[in-house]
């Protein structure tokens, strides 16, 4: 099992910078996914930055979540700061 989503910050550009459960940070990239009907919503900046943790994952009021493996797995990982 891959690590969970810890924490989540939102970027001006659609991207989610992620603290994950075993102390790794990551980038991931929302924009892929707002041609997608059930992601469409997240087109609205206000509302993509009303995101919140739940369960290990990113989700927003109206339903919307990304799976956390796949937050993990291909989020662009960063440098631990010391």
């Amino acid at each position: 099992m891959n690590p969970r989503v810890k924490t989540v910050q939102v970027t001006d550009d659609y991207s989610l910078i992620l603290q994950f459960t075993d102390g790794s940070r990551g980038v991931y990239d929302c924009k892929p996914l707002l041609d997608f009907s059930v992601f469409k919503e997240l087109r609205d900046k206000p509302y993509f930055k009303r995101e919140a943790v739940e369960h290990g994952t990113v989700v927003w009021p109206h339903e919307q979540d990304i799976c956390p493996d796949t937050l993990y797995l291909d989020s662009v990982k960063l440098e631990n700061a010391t």
